[in-house]
């Protein structure tokens, strides 16, 4: 009689990155944790990052006060003031698979002047612009560009250590990053169930850049699909970041590396649950080329989705995320480009 142990999905794999300064056996067995994470799962919780508990704090500080503010503070932000699609989203007006999101949330990125694309260059270049920051907290914006600043150098030693896991050239992609990349950080509050009864807090989707580092608080309403198919929960980890692969490793891979479908369960009743995700995202006019490395014939390919195409440069791709997820900045400023969405 054949006895069948179900897989246990209580947590997600542990990788602690600082095991990269310990020595040759201790960085191999990283190397090998690694790769079983983002071949086998596309997720992981990241320990040993160097983010500091006072780093952590200086910021949830700061975004508590931002939502603590008169809603009319907070509206003065509203990102449907903004073509590039940075500000205040109000609770519902953000969209996944089509379908609301019940949070709401502050979008920043890299602080630079508009560029506003001329009649032959890519629409994308609309996603770059300068942030809405609130007058009364001036502490925001240092606390916030600090964030992604420290994270963005986090990100990018994650990537090296994973990229040499499954014996690729540790710099392959360093050229499509540099002071050009286009990372983005959200700060995001969830204010407990909808008066619906819906439990959307963001819907099913994977994520589109390289790869993305979520500092949750302990509330919980994250999951993960498995390959059972069904979704998880990832329990939160004191000091950790839950990290997933973008589709853009998925793609550079050929499918070897997982982009894995997640979303967020609506904390019950008027819960509400905080949650940082920085996404580590290259130049908007990154072409991304295949990676050359040793397991590329055991690649089974990509995900093919025929209603979301992916583009070999980078902000194609996150242009198109953003007309669906913000149909409110859509209509106002991009109405051209909705039929391309």
């Amino acid at each position: 009689m054949t006895t069948h142990t179900a897989m246990s999905y209580d947590q997600l794999p542990i990788i602690d990155l600082s095991a990269a300064d310990r020595g040759p056996q201790a960085r191999a067995l990283l190397h090998a944790q690694l790769h079983s994470a983002a071949h086998d799962v596309g997720f992981f919780q990241l320990v040993g990052h160097g983010v500091t508990r006072a780093e952590t704090d200086a910021l949830l500080t700061a975004m508590r006060a931002f939502f603590a503010l008169p809603e009319a503070d907070r509206l003065a932000l509203d990102n449907v003031n903004s073509p590039h699609f940075r500000g205040y989203t109000r609770t519902g007006d953000e969209r996944t698979g089509g379908a609301r999101d019940w949070r709401d949330q502050l979008d920043i990125g890299a602080e630079r002047p508009a560029r506003i694309p001329g009649p032959d260059e890519p629409p994308y270049w609309w996603l770059q612009g300068p942030n809405q920051w609130p007058a009364a907290l001036p502490g925001l914006r240092t606390a916030a560009l600090t964030w992604i600043d420290r994270l963005s150098a986090v990100a990018h030693r994650l990537l090296r250590e994973l990229l040499t896991a499954i014996g690729a050239p540790a710099g392959f992609y360093d050229p499509v990053f540099g002071e050009h990349a286009h990372p983005h950080l959200k700060l995001v509050r969830y204010p407990g169930s909808a008066a619906d009864g819906t439990g959307q807090g963001v819907g099913a989707h994977k994520d589109y850049g390289f790869l993305t580092l979520l500092l949750q608080d302990t509330v919980g309403g994250l999951q993960v699909q498995r390959e059972d198919g069904r979704f998880h929960d990832v329990p939160p980890l004191e000091g950790a970041f839950v990290v997933n692969l973008g589709e853009l490793l998925e793609v550079a891979t050929n499918g070897y590396l997982l982009a894995t479908n997640h979303r967020v369960v609506s904390p019950p009743g008027a819960t509400e649950r905080y949650s940082v995700p920085f996404f580590y995202n290259p130049r908007l006019d990154a072409r991304i080329d295949p990676l050359p490395f040793p397991h590329a014939a055991e690649a089974p390919g990509i995900t093919t989705d025929p209603a979301n195409p992916l583009y070999a440069e980078y902000g194609y791709n996150e242009l198109k995320g953003k007309l669906r997820a913000h149909p409110l900045v859509a209509e106002r400023h991009h109405e051209n480009l909705l039929a391309a969405a």
